[in-house]
C-alpha cells in the first residue's frame, strides 16, 4: 500500500512553496495553472495542481474558491527515519528557513533525535532518527 501523501492548499504561494520544497528536499517539480486544466474557479495563472516528486512527495495547489486554504491546526508531518541523519539535520535547518524551529532537533531520553520546525508555509514537521543508521555509522560498525 502506498503511503499517504501531502496536498496542501495555499493562498496563492503554490509556485512558490514548490521550489521551496524541491530547493529543501530534491526531486522534480510539475505544476499546471487553472487555464491549463481549464477551470474556472480559480485565476487562470495560479497552480491548479503542483507535484513534487522525489525522496519526499508531496502536492500543492492555489486554493480555489471552493478550496479552504491550509491551515494547520493538531497536524504534523513525520519524517521519522525518512533519510540518513546527515540529511535529515540538512532538511531540518532547511525548513526553518523563514519559519520556525518549534524544538531543536537533539538527542532524546529513550536515545533517538528528533524536533520539530513549522516551515514559512506553516506546515509542522516532525523530523528525527535512531542513532546509528547513518551510512558512515553503518561501515564503521561493520568494519569492526
Amino acid at each position: 500500500m502506498p503511503a499517504p501523501s501531502l496536498y496542501l492548499h495555499l493562498p496563492g504561494t503554490a509556485a512558490e512553496a514548490l521550489e521551496f520544497y524541491r530547493d529543501v528536499f530534491g526531486g522534480s517539480v510539475e505544476q499546471f495553472t487553472y487555464a491549463q486544466f481549464e477551470r474556472t474557479d480559480g485565476p487562470g495563472a495560479a497552480i491548479a495542481h503542483g507535484v513534487l516528486s522525489g525522496k519526499v512527495d508531496l502536492y500543492v495547489s492555489d486554493a480555489g474558491e471552493h478550496d479552504e486554504p491550509f491551515a494547520a491546526r493538531g497536524l504534523m508531518v513525520a519524517l521519522l527515519g525518512a533519510a540518513e541523519p546527515t540529511t535529515l539535520r540538512t532538511w531540518f535547518a532547511s525548513l526553518a528557513e523563514g519559519g520556525e524551529v518549534v524544538e531543536d532537533l537533539r538527542t532524546r531520553p529513550w536515545g533517538a533525535s528528533d524536533g520539530q520546525v513549522r516551515d514559512r508555509f506553516g506546515v509542522l514537521w516532525l523530523i528525527g532518527y535512531e542513532h546509528g543508521t547513518d551510512a558512515a555509522a553503518q561501515a564503521a560498525s561493520t568494519a569492526d
